[in-house]
């Protein structure tokens, strides 16, 4: 290296062989990671043709934006309000409602494709309206969104059911422009139907129970009447009808004019008097009362009690007026059959409520057996029976007569008859009937076909519900229910009679029973409500009439 003074600067020369590489060291030079390269900055050629690039890009969009906000903002935002996805609903299908011989009661129809919902459709057989019930349509608001979105049971088997037939709807998401032009769908979750309903009831056994009880209603000129046929070995429900009735095609469709007819109807027609017609059961008791005083000990079965016409009870305030109960005839002697198959009001008097030398079961063993067999209670048919009438104690005297508190012998007389503060709903008395019927097995009643059968043993003599059995059996051979005496069906029955009314000026007529006879399958209740006292027409001919009807329409079930 050289050094050169220029004035008193000091200047320092490079040789060459230290500026240029020795051409022995270029194999060291990794060249793949740039050893041994020179570094050379950006040209200004390259530098602008980036910053033109991102010029453009940016003006391109400044423009789009000026576009959407500025020159066709109102526009775009019109489309974008216009353009909804909506989210609708697709209506599952109502299950199937079916008579127990696939007969089909209520179904659904769609009267076009476009319809978003299926119209449920009733059966034209008389009688089911109050078993089948009705239904509320799906329902939109002001505007146009469905706030009710499925079909709703208001009553009977749809209400009672409405899980079971229901069905779950599904969903769509549908995407519309603003001519309502479907621009995209997404099927999110398909429908699922309802469950096809099988019931217990023959429609056609079911429409000639409810033509005979309209029939002689009518001809009584009573209120209303009900009537139900239960089996006796599971509870299912073979028919259930109450007159007058309401049409479930009428209401599911909300006939204004029907609806408006119904509610002004003094008749009620909207009342199910099977489960919640609550009625004074007057002498069909007499064959559980009997069952009780034998299974007590009370009487025995072939004791008899003479009948006058009245009983004359003493009065050790006043022996000149003695209290008087008077049977509805003249009966004679009777025992435990005879008495059940003439109805003798005294021989119950007597075994009720005692009467010199002859015990009584007295007011406390009266409404334990009432209870045993299911009176005073709710009936227990899911979805229908509320209510669950009434027994007479002492204490509920007290309570529903607080001016005359003190319990009497005529009131156990009374309740040993079937009348005084007791009530019962048709439902109730059937239970019983199929309870004396099957040897003591008190059933749940049921509206599905094919049941399980739901029951208790009752604490009762089996040979005391024989005695019962036969008694009914004799009042229908030469007793009282001859009216029910065919050739073609051995029926056990029993009849009864009640006053009801501020002044006894009214009566309600029952007729319960059984058949057939030696193997029984069917119990049955009837009842007419409340027609003028002294009528002669009551359930025996609403129970003749019927059974005719089934030897011509329905001889299956008379076997």
């Amino acid at each position: 290296m050289r050094w050169r003074v220029y004035g008193r600067k000091k200047h320092t020369e490079i040789a060459p062989d230290e500026i240029f590489i020795d051409a022995a060291n270029v194999s060291d030079f990794n060249r793949d990671q740039f050893e041994g390269r020179i570094e050379r900055p950006l040209s200004r050629r390259s530098t602008v043709a980036a910053g033109v690039a991102v010029g453009v890009l940016a003006l391109l969009l400044l423009v789009r934006a000026g576009d959407l906000q500025i020159a066709n903002g109102a526009a775009y935002a019109q489309q974008a309000h216009e353009n909804q996805l909506e989210r609708r609903v697709i209506f599952a299908d109502r299950g199937v409602i079916e008579d127990r011989t696939g007969k089909p009661l209520a179904w659904n129809e769609r009267a076009t494709v476009e319809d978003d919902f299926a119209t449920r459709v009733y059966a034209a057989y008389r009688g089911l309206g109050h078993t089948l019930g009705y239904v509320k349509a799906p329902a939109k608001d002001s505007a146009g969104f469905y706030y009710r979105d499925a079909y709703v049971g208001v009553d009977g088997a749809e209400k009672a059911f409405d899980g079971l037939v229901k069905g779950k709807n599904g969903l769509t998401l549908t995407e519309t422009d603003a001519r309502g032009k479907v621009v995209s769908e997404a099927k999110v979750s398909p429908p699922a139907a309802g469950t096809t309903l099988n019931l217990s009831v023959d429609a056609v056994v079911t429409q000639g129970l409810f033509d005979s009880l309209a029939a002689r209603v009518r001809e009584a000129r009573a209120v209303g009447g009900a009537g139900v046929i239960m089996d006796v070995r599971t509870g299912e429900l073979l028919a259930m009808t109450s007159y007058p009735e309401y049409s479930s095609e009428a209401m599911a469709a909300g006939n204004s004019a029907a609806i408006k007819k119904y509610n002004a109807d003094r008749q009620l027609p909207f009342l199910n008097r099977v489960t919640d017609g609550l009625y004074s059961p007057g002498s069909i008791v007499k064959p559980l009362m009997a069952a009780a005083a034998i299974t007590e000990g009370v009487i025995g079965e072939y004791k008899q009690i003479l009948s006058t016409g009245k009983l004359v009870v003493p009065n050790p305030y006043n022996p000149e007026k003695p209290t008087i109960f008077k049977d509805w005839r003249v009966n004679g002697w009777t025992d435990a059959r005879e008495a059940i198959a003439v109805s003798s009001d005294i021989y119950f008097y007597e075994v009720g409520g005692g009467f010199e030398g002859q015990a009584g079961l007295g007011i406390v063993r009266i409404d334990d057996y009432l209870q045993r067999f299911g009176f005073g209670a709710d009936a227990g048919l899911d979805g229908f029976s509320e209510v669950s009438g009434t027994i007479p104690t002492p204490e509920w005297k007290s309570k529903t007569f607080p001016d005359d508190p003190d319990w009497r012998l005529g009131n156990t007389y009374h309740t040993a008859i079937g009348q005084y503060g007791t009530l019962v709903t048709p439902l109730q008395a059937v239970r019983m009937t199929a309870a004396i019927a099957n040897d003591g097995m008190l059933l749940a009643p049921s509206l599905i076909a094919s049941s399980t059968p739901q029951g208790s043993a009752i604490a009762i003599d089996a040979h005391a519900l024989q005695v019962a059995r036969e008694g009914m059996r004799q009042s229908v051979t030469s007793g009282i229910a001859t009216a029910v005496n065919m050739p073609f069906v051995q029926v056990a029955a029993k009849t009864g009679t009640a006053q009801v009314g501020v002044r006894n000026e009214s009566q309600n007529a029952w007729m319960i029973g059984f058949w057939p006879y030696e193997n029984p399958r069917y119990a049955y209740a009837v009842v007419l409500e409340k027609m003028p006292a002294g009528t002669q027409i009551g359930g025996s001919l609403v129970m003749s009439d019927f059974f005719y009807f089934m030897q011509a329409n329905a001889p299956q079930y008379l076997q």
